[in-house]
């Protein structure tokens, strides 16, 4: 079990979890999931952890798609939105580059979901390590994640 999956237990909402072989060499885990789930690469989703003014900033979206630093800096009322660096990811987190899930951090950390998200029935995100999703609905992710719904993409 990961934090994220307890996380999902403990709130009682309905979730899968999907195994498959990852691939470390895979150019993205994000689609490398989509293809060995043999599910539509719209509905994966990847976290990814950025820097606004000092503050970490999570935003979710889905595999298909780039994250605008610009729409993320804007939807906290930061000047400018960078990468976050993935040691202090990790450190925060508690999860590995390829493996961080929205769900179960070591940190509470503010989260923005991609509107694309609301269209879905179903999402699948990391649930914490390379090669495990936890499929559930977008609005049970919201609600665990008090995620703000925002377009993140490019």
């Amino acid at each position: 079990m990961t934090p994220a999956i307890n996380l999902a237990k403990d709130a009682q909402i309905r979730f899968t979890t999907h195994r498959y072989q990852s691939d470390p060499s895979a150019p993205s885990y994000g689609l490398e999931a989509a293809d060995k789930l043999n599910v539509q690469p719209d509905s994966v989703f990847k976290t990814l952890v950025t820097e606004c003014d000092g503050q970490l900033i999570v935003a979710i979206i889905p595999v298909t798609h780039s994250l605008s630093l610009k729409h993320v800096a804007k939807a906290v009322n930061a000047k400018k939105a960078t990468m976050a660096n993935p040691e202090l990811v990790a450190k925060k987190t508690g999860y590995v580059m390829g493996g961080v899930s929205p769900l179960g951090q070591k940190t509470s950390l503010v989260t923005l979901l991609d509107t694309r998200a609301q269209t879905l029935n179903t999402i699948y995100i990391s649930a914490g390590k390379r090669g495990l999703e936890i499929a559930l609905a977008p609005k049970d992710l919201q609600n665990l994640t008090q995620a703000t719904l925002v377009d993140l993409c490019v």
